[in-house]
């Protein structure tokens, strides 16, 4: 009888352990997702939903759109309260956009479902308006593609550049890598610019350049190159095939995108007075409101009114150089005499105010406490790249100059080019042929182009007509 008992128990045990084993196995499986199952970019099937778009009004809040799109204050304020971790509408600007999705299809029984918030062209914040409230981000695709740009200047670097097809952003990332070496103001026509660059874009739209890997700028027969390299050091990223800082101790201009009116004289008619006088600067025409930046580092010694100079600010650099920024419309908030600037920062804004027949900027340059011609000032390098980083600034150099020189030639083989350039012009810019387009934050580009005879073994494999070599991007 024990033994009966025994082996019933040792039965209902082994019983138990089928049964269990499995049930608890199940439990603890990941779910898999059927073929139909479907992800929504904005965390929500919208095509059920009406849907109404606009743009947020000058001073308009949150509560007050939210009452503009049909929800009561006090489910506005608990929706706040519910996600203040993720959504802050004290950062709503005006201009931002949104789109508001109803239930129904009868608009007098509608019910406000969601609210999409734009914060700019990628990151949106996605508001759930119904119990239980909740907020969630959502990041757009962002596209990275490895690009080039090959500008023959006709006319101006913006116009021709524009012309193109080259993005805004671009122009004025070449103006800063240049702003030390190249005086916009007399860029002439047969200069031209080259240049690899990575861009990012969203939905079809640029949106940024992310890195100039690359430039060259030729100027009466000389070649002005500009490699990338980052010491890690936190300072300059960009120098010429020397090891030289593109960096300089000046600006070469202390405002962007103008002309030079009127230049350095000792014997010019003032336009104003009508006399024969000295004219100890030159005048930039830009309109009204153009910032005006300090080009170094430096103390303002002066700032007011200063006769027929109007509204001035009198910088000094070092115990040589000194600098003046005359007929300002006004000056930066806060700025007064005794402060240190550093070279960029903006001092003021071009006016006309003074003896002047329209908007400009005066700027005057003065060595030892002698006039100069800011076209001719000399400025010096900042330090060098260290002489452990020569051999890496060289590889880079090698580098991207062939990856620039490959996509040339191919370009004059295929004749391919996004927009048509102006007569007398040779206006290239697009996507290198084998470059592959990588999505998502962070992404990079991978390359692959083709390599000419000579190419130097290391950074491109040597291949003659007809193959092709893999050029990979060094680590810099």
């Amino acid at each position: 009888m024990n033994i009966d008992k025994t082996l019933l128990a040792a039965a209902v045990a082994a019983l138990l352990m089928m049964v269990t084993v499995p049930s608890c196995h199940r439990k603890t499986e990941t779910p898999v997702l059927e073929d139909n199952d479907t992800i929504y970019p904005l965390g929500f099937c919208t095509d059920s939903f009406a849907l109404e778009e606009g743009v947020l009004k000058n001073g308009e809040i949150f509560t007050s759109l939210m009452s503009r799109l049909g929800m009561r204050p006090q489910d506005a304020m608990s929706l706040v309260n519910a996600t203040d971790s993720v959504f802050n509408p004290r950062k709503m600007r005006a201009g931002n956009t949104w789109q508001a999705y109803y239930s129904g299809c009868d608009s007098s029984v509608n019910v406000l479902e969601y609210v999409v918030y734009h914060h700019d062209k990628i990151n949106m914040t996605v508001l759930k308006c119904t119990a239980p409230f909740s907020a969630w981000k959502v990041v757009k695709p962002v596209d990275h593609t490895l690009k080039y740009s090959n500008v023959l200047i006709s006319s101006s670097l913006w116009n021709d550049m524009r012309r193109c097809g080259a993005p805004q952003m671009l122009i004025l990332h070449l103006e800063d890598i240049y702003a030390w070496t190249i005086d916009f103001f007399s860029i002439q026509p047969g200069d031209r610019f080259s240049v690899v660059y990575n861009e990012s874009s969203c939905e079809g739209e640029v949106i940024d350049i992310d890195t100039v890997y690359y430039a060259e700028f030729e100027h009466d027969g000389k070649c002005y190159p500009a490699i990338r390299f980052d010491q890690g050091d936190g300072g300059n990223l960009y120098w010429n095939e020397k090891g030289e800082s593109m960096r300089k101790a000046f600006l070469k201009a202390p405002l962007r995108f103008s002309r030079i009116s009127s230049g350095f004289s000792y014997h010019r008619k003032h336009p104003v007075t009508g006399r024969v006088r000295a004219h100890t600067g030159v005048d930039y025409a830009a309109p009204t409101g153009t910032p005006v930046m300090s080009i170094g580092d430096g103390t303002v010694i002066s700032k007011g009114w200063s006769g027929g100079g109007g509204n001035t600010v009198k910088i000094r650099h070092n115990s040589v150089y000194t600098t003046s920024y005359m007929h300002l419309s006004r000056y930066a908030a806060g700025l007064k005499t005794g402060d240190r600037v550093r070279q960029g920062d903006v001092i003021g804004y071009v006016g006309s105010t003074g003896l002047s027949t329209g908007p400009h900027l005066d700027f005057r340059v003065w060595k030892n406490g002698t006039p100069i011609n800011p076209l001719k000032m000399e400025s010096p390098s900042a330090e060098p790249i260290a002489p452990a980083n020569i051999p890496a600034l060289d590889s880079a150099y090698l580098f991207q100059s062939t990856r620039l020189r490959t996509w040339l030639a191919e370009s004059d083989t295929t004749a391919a080019s996004d927009t048509t350039a102006a007569p007398g012009t040779t206006a290239v810019s697009g996507t290198a042929a084998g470059v592959a387009t990588s999505t998502g934050p962070g992404a990079s580009a991978g390359v692959g182009a083709s390599a000419g005879p000579g190419t130097t073994a290391g950074v491109a494999t040597s291949a003659g007509p007809g193959t092709s070599a893999t050029l990979e991007q060094p680590a810099f």
